[in-house]
């Protein structure tokens, strides 16, 4: 397997990376740093990073012919680069802003980045997968709740857009050979998204690496053909056993 994690230096994307190369995949991890993103590589086995700004049409395409020609093909895509809510409030965990005090342009960051981003990472190597006779894209999301939550604008709407463009992404790619899922962790999360402090007040969060043992599995031979399904991490186990129980 043949993996491209974007985001992958920190957070949810380098459990996901590191769990993909700990089970045998060669994995390409992404940053804006593309220093940074070799360097976290390094203490991967058999991983390499790139310099990717999801934003930029350019910056999408060089990263994209670039983990293409280095890893030989994508088999997976996972898009999971984005900011959260601290970009445009940085106490968001204990002081709620409200849409109409949310800047415009931190607005339009948040929507590029998580939204568009993904938009620009797909449509880059949807084709090259339909060309090569299949692949796998996950899209990474949040819980529903965080997308209506009193204010989390910017960032719920993004993950909602993204969630809306993963489906339509999988109808387009119905019958295909490429697949497209959604996956999440089912909770709040540790990551570099929270504000400083914020796991040791108290709060119950989930472990980074509650996303790798459903990556590795939607990376696998028995995942091949699985489309459009929305995986919740916390729930996998039972969400697996209910679908071969189905089968």
């Amino acid at each position: 397997m043949k993996a491209l994690v974007t985001g992958g230096t920190n957070g949810l994307g380098l459990a996901m990376a590191s769990a993909l190369a700990t089970a045998g995949a060669t994995v390409a991890l992404t940053g804006r740093s593309g220093e940074h993103a070799n360097s976290v590589a390094g203490e991967l086995p058999g991983a390499f990073g790139i310099e990717l700004d999801v934003r930029d049409e350019s910056s999408v395409t060089r990263a994209v012919d670039q983990a293409w020609s280095r890893l030989g093909g994508i088999d997976m895509l996972v898009n999971n680069a984005g900011i959260g809510m601290r970009t445009v409030n940085p106490r968001f965990m204990t002081h709620s802003q409200a849409f109409w005090e949310v800047p415009a342009d931190g607005f339009r960051a948040v929507i590029e980045t998580n939204l568009t981003g993904y938009f620009l990472v797909a449509r880059e190597v949807a084709p090259r997968m339909l060309a090569a006779g299949g692949g796998r894209i996950v899209n990474i999301s949040v819980s529903e709740s965080t997308m209506q939550r009193a204010g989390f604008v910017p960032y719920g709407p993004s993950r909602a857009g993204s969630e809306s463009l993963s489906r339509i992404m999988a109808a387009d790619l119905r019958d295909t050979g490429v697949t497209v899922n959604l996956l999440l962790p089912g909770g709040p999360t540790v990551t570099g998204m929270l504000p400083p402090g914020t796991v040791s007040e108290g709060r119950r969060f989930l472990e980074s690496a509650v996303m790798g043992p459903p990556i590795v599995w939607l990376a696998s031979d028995d995942a091949a053909g699985v489309h459009d399904e929305r995986i919740v991490a916390v729930e996998f186990e039972r969400w697996l056993r209910d679908r071969n129980g189905r089968r």
